[in-house]
């Protein structure tokens, strides 16, 4: 009796996964995590000051007034079997050194791509390629619209593939959950083979 009350309980408690949220500089990363993010979002933001007038290039991003400069967190459950544990990483180059302590245990990630600064999208994709960390490339569709396809944002970014490239619009939850979604398909796929990659519940 004590097994089963035991195999009951671990069937009962659901998959922790870790998801990192990376990308440029005001890609949206903060934004996503927050609105998908089913508890209230641990954001460790500071306001931009002049300070980092030399480090910090605002080109296409002017209205931008704050910075992640440790990470964000959120939290969100997929149906009854998974809990995401979404670690927003910073974007600029002088806090780089935190992600490879973000990196650990990460199942998977989101590079969000800006194509106003498609090449800040680079540093992201050649980090987790390099540490074979499995990752799918979302384009961030500013103002509702974006003026690029799928496949010539693949082509610009040289992706493999395989590499999944989905657009989305990081202010909507709904937008973000599926782009997470399409995350764990693509973890699925390579370690399971494609006919286990249905995913449950994203509402």
């Amino acid at each position: 009796m004590a097994s089963v009350m035991r195999d009951e309980r671990a069937r009962s408690i659901p998959t922790a996964i870790k998801i990192l949220v990376a990308g440029g500089f005001g890609a949206g990363k903060t934004t996503m995590v927050g609105n998908v993010s089913e508890i209230l979002p641990l954001h460790t933001e500071e306001v931009l000051t002049s300070a980092g007038t030399d480090s910090d290039d605002l080109s296409g991003v002017e209205a931008k007034r704050t910075t992640t400069v440790t990470m964000d967190f959120g939290r969100i459950t997929i149906g009854d079997s998974a809990v995401l544990y979404l670690f927003g990483t910073p974007g600029q180059d002088r806090f780089w050194f935190l992600w490879d302590e973000l990196a650990i245990g990460a199942l998977g990630a989101v590079v969000l791509a800006d194509t106003r600064r498609l090449a800040d999208s680079f540093p992201s994709i050649d980090y987790f390629e390099r540490r074979g960390i499995p990752f799918v490339v979302a384009v961030n569709c500013f103002h509702g619209h974006q003026p690029f396809g799928v496949d010539a944002v693949r082509g610009a970014l040289s992706l493999d593939p395989e590499v999944p490239v989905v657009m989305c619009d990081v202010r909507d939850r709904r937008s973000g959950r599926e782009v997470l979604v399409t995350l764990i398909e693509h973890v699925r796929a390579i370690t399971l083979g494609p006919a286990h990659t249905a995913v449950a519940g994203t509402s």
